[in-house]
Formats: C-alpha cells, structure tokens, sequence
C-alpha cells in the first residue's frame, strides 16, 4: 500500500486509512480526508514540501510528514 507522499502529481488516489493518534489524525480529519475520499494531488512543490491536493472540491496544502499518515490505493 502506498502513502499520499508517493502519489506522483497529475494522479488521483483513494484513501484507505489514516495512520497516527490523537490531533494529528484529528486536524487531518477536519480538513476532509477520510477514508473512502477521492484525492488529486495537483502540485509539488520545487524542495518536495508542501504537496496541494485537491479534496472534496478545494485545494489544501499538506505537508510531506502529515501526507505520510495518509494510505492510499
């Protein structure tokens, strides 16, 4: 299984589940991503970090160590 960190930018990704406890995993569940949610990642940025993905109909910028949370299929 992969992380949304691997995830090249032009493709879409599902997740399929959240790793981590407590306010991370809560902070990265209140901006939209839950299991089962379609994401793009649209741009990386030029050092890697931060990744914008589009979710849920608008853009977010996450970080590579938050994105590494994230299992995707």
């Amino acid at each position: 299984m992969k992380t949304l960190k691997e995830i090249k930018c032009g493709e879409t990704a599902r997740v399929v589940k959240l790793e981590g406890t407590g306010a991370v995993k809560r902070r990265i569940m209140d901006m939209g991503i839950t299991r089962g949610t379609d994401i793009f990642v649209r741009k990386v940025a030029p050092l890697g970090d931060p990744i914008e993905i589009t979710v849920r109909g608008y853009e977010l910028s996450l970080r590579k160590g938050d994105a590494e949370s994230i299992l995707v299929n």
